[in-house]
């Protein structure tokens, strides 16, 4: 005890001059807005660099499972181009017009691959950053996708990281599907808990379908090209109104684990969008 006071004693001045720097640290930037403003924005720095360190240990051990679903996905995706190869040669006689076709859908999209540095899904309002930013082309209403399907939606963007919705967001998210081979639309909306299940909602009343059978994008929005996958219909319900259903979709993307996606930038979107706004402002003007 002794010993302890002599040493408080003889060092004394030095805890002092520690807990006044922390004061001044405190004041200096809780009411200093630039001060402020540069310590938030290297926290949120350092703070991505140990997701992305995290992240990069989590994806180390998940590296097996992934490769592996990657590789089933291949396969069939392998299959089914093929195969429709197969078809429209025997329909068409023409080895070459598929090959042209192909290569033009796929011009017009570029993939941006990034990984997942932080992530939750149990949350109401779930959020997800990756380490992609405008420095590699991300911006604002791009979508992600990754080898099982859907992801969400580019919502805040830096230089090197970005924020992304998820399909798991309550209030935020609604993607545009249809139903595989049948044409009917909807909204896909998650409403929380079950981070597996997803409800596509105005689904028309006439619409026909089968449990079972798979939910994609409709390609009607400027961020998702159709054809990317969401789910499978697991259950269909009445809406309230009874005007149209309401179809449960277990997602085929597993958002706990999910690691390695892809950024979708749509050269055709901006002038989608810029052509939209036209509209809208041509309507507005005849309106007035």
């Amino acid at each position: 005890m002794r010993n302890l006071l002599d040493f408080l004693r003889n060092y004394h001045h030095w805890f002092v001059f520690i807990l006044l720097e922390v004061a001044s640290g405190v004041l200096l930037f809780q009411y200093n807005s630039y001060q402020g403003s540069v310590w938030l924005s290297s926290a949120n720095v350092v703070v991505g660099k140990v997701n992305q360190w995290e992240s990069g240990v989590l994806h180390h051990f998940s590296l097996s499972r992934v490769n592996e679903e990657l590789t089933t996905r291949n396969f069939y995706l392998e299959r089914q181009v093929s195969q429709l190869r197969r078809l429209y040669t025997d329909l068409t006689k023409d080895t070459t017009v598929m090959e042209r076709q192909e290569l033009q859908f796929l011009s017009q999209y570029q993939l941006i691959p990034a990984k997942v540095v932080d992530n939750t899904v149990h949350k109401a309002e779930n959020l997800m950053t990756i380490d992609k930013g405008s420095a590699d082309g991300v911006e604002v209403d791009m979508g992600v996708a990754c080898g099982s399907g859907i992801v969400g939606v580019v919502y805040l963007v830096s230089d090197h990281y970005s924020v992304v919705i998820p399909a798991l967001n309550a209030s935020s998210s609604r993607i545009s599907c249809a139903i595989r081979g049948r044409g009917y639309f909807g909204y896909l909306h998650w409403y929380g808990g079950d981070p597996s299940v997803a409800y596509v909602e105005d689904v028309p009343r006439h619409a026909k379908f089968k449990l079972g059978e798979w939910i994609e994008t409709s390609g009607f929005s400027s961020i998702f090209p159709s054809g990317v996958l969401v789910g499978q219909i697991e259950q269909a319900y009445n809406s309230s109104d009874g005007l149209s259903y309401k179809l449960k979709v277990r997602l085929s993307t597993d958002f706990s684990c999910v690691r390695d996606v892809c950024v979708i930038s749509d050269k055709s979107i901006a002038e989608r969008a810029a052509l939209m706004q036209a509209a809208r402002d041509s309507i507005n003007m005849k309106q007035r």
